[in-house]
């Protein structure tokens, strides 16, 4: 048993070596940032995965990870370790500019193609593709006759496959979304709600890590890349939005997270604004 640690579900001490391996995988997986003052979230992270792998400890799962250097392993520390916080139709702001500016615009813009590719670029359990289908279906019923492409994706497996069930719990459910909608949208069977089949098939889930390279993907008309780049460091965020701006029509948006900025990195963009909303389009 590992001498700087108790068994897994107790107080534990996280070796500065195993913290260093986690922080060190994160990054070149992820190039996300983990502080030095984080190893007790590090440690909160993995001990449920430590349990399952039926390691005495965190120390003794990492120790396992790295004399094994088992891929699935470090791919499922990456997946518990990537903040997956997300709710249906996030920061109200952004989705009401969504709704009376940004779409009516690219509606009027892609008239003559009848044409759409929407990418949630860190889409969680799903919440925000799906609000973005629900937007669509409720508010631009025009769109019907359209072909309309909505992506999403995320650095977890995990959570891709949870979000294409589109069964989220009461919990998930009370985070945001609309009495309305949910009657409307959603079908109960037992402690789960289900989106109804027509909005799930919207939407095309698929893994991609915004810090390595990105799969084949069509021009964006716009890119909802929310509250996923403060976990990165300058040089990743540079590369990111370098890659977001040759992602994006000529036409297309891109919208970060509420309190995300553009500041000092010159990507190549012009910042819009409508109400409390902030997003970017590409410099003309």
């Amino acid at each position: 048993m590992d001498s700087t640690s108790t068994m897994v579900g107790t107080t534990t001490t996280l070796s500065n070596d195993a913290f260093e391996f986690v922080r060190s995988l994160i990054y070149q997986q992820a190039a996300i940032v983990i502080d030095s003052s984080k190893s007790y979230l590090v440690e909160s992270r993995l001990a449920p995965l430590a349990r399952k792998e039926g390691a005495s400890s965190v120390n003794a799962f990492l120790r396992q990870v790295r004399s094994q250097r088992s891929v699935s392993l470090q791919q499922q520390i990456v997946d518990a370790m990537t903040t997956n916080e997300t709710l249906f139709f996030r920061d109200g702001p952004a989705f009401d500019a969504l709704r009376l500016q940004v779409i009516p615009e690219l509606i009027k813009q892609r008239s003559a193609e009848k044409s759409l590719n929407i990418w949630s670029a860190a889409s969680s359990t799903g919440q925000e593709p799906y609000s973005i289908a629900m937007l669509l279906r409720e508010c631009f019923p025009e769109l019907g006759a359209w072909d309309v492409r909505i992506f999403a994706t995320d650095v977890s497996r995990e959570v891709l496959e949870a979000a294409k069930k589109g069964q989220f719990s009461q919990i998930e459910i009370n985070r945001g979304l609309p009495a309305a909608l949910l009657l409307k949208y959603f079908r109960q069977g037992g402690t789960r709600w289900t989106i109804r089949d027509d909005i799930r098939q919207m939407v095309t889930f698929a893994p991609c890590n915004l810090a390595g390279d990105w799969p084949s993907m069509p021009k964006f008309d716009l890119i909802l890349m929310r509250n996923v780049l403060i976990y990165f460091d300058m040089v990743a965020k540079q590369s990111i939005l370098t890659k977001a701006n040759r992602s994006l029509s000529c036409v297309g948006s891109l919208l970060l997270g509420n309190g995300e900025t553009m500041m000092n990195i010159d990507a190549g963009f012009d910042r819009m604004t409508y109400d409390k909303a902030v997003y970017y389009k590409l410099k003309r």
